[in-house]
């Protein structure tokens, strides 16, 4: 497997898709590196030589911000959001979504299992009640 950034890359994968298996670098990325570092974006990564892999670590770590530098870029403007206590700082606080998408029927993913409010299952209404009557005395 070829390590780049910190990351193995599937020796089975092509370039320019194994690629996007960086934090950081997407379809569009990967166009740019695979040019500037001379290498067919079709070709293997079992197939690349040592050669090869330097140039594109070369190239990744000059021209782009991938992984941890990226998700520490991330993470501080997130931080900074908070605290200047803008709507998406506030949004992200809570962890819902922060672009303007609806919350009424959708975004179960960002808020989680539904809690019902006001509803009891039968069995569960029945021992409540049970468990409420005080006992008779004879």
């Amino acid at each position: 497997m070829a390590r780049i950034a910190g990351i193995d890359l599937p020796n089975h994968k092509r370039v320019d898709v194994a690629l996007t298996y960086l934090y950081g670098i997407g379809r569009t990325n990967v166009k740019a590196v695979v040019e500037k570092s001379a290498i067919d974006g079709v070709k293997r990564i079992k197939d690349l030589t040592e050669d090869e892999i330097g140039r594109i670590g070369k190239v990744l770590e000059k021209e782009f911000k991938i992984e941890g530098d990226l998700r520490g870029e991330v993470a501080e403007n997130i931080k900074r959001l908070r605290e200047i206590g803008c709507y998406r700082g506030i949004r992200h606080t809570r962890g819902l979504p922060a672009r303007g998408q609806r919350t009424r029927s959708n975004a179960r993913t960002k808020r989680g299992r539904r809690q019902t409010v006001g509803a009891m299952k039968k069995d569960l209404r029945a021992k409540m009640e049970q468990s409420a009557k005080p006992a008779a005395k004879k």
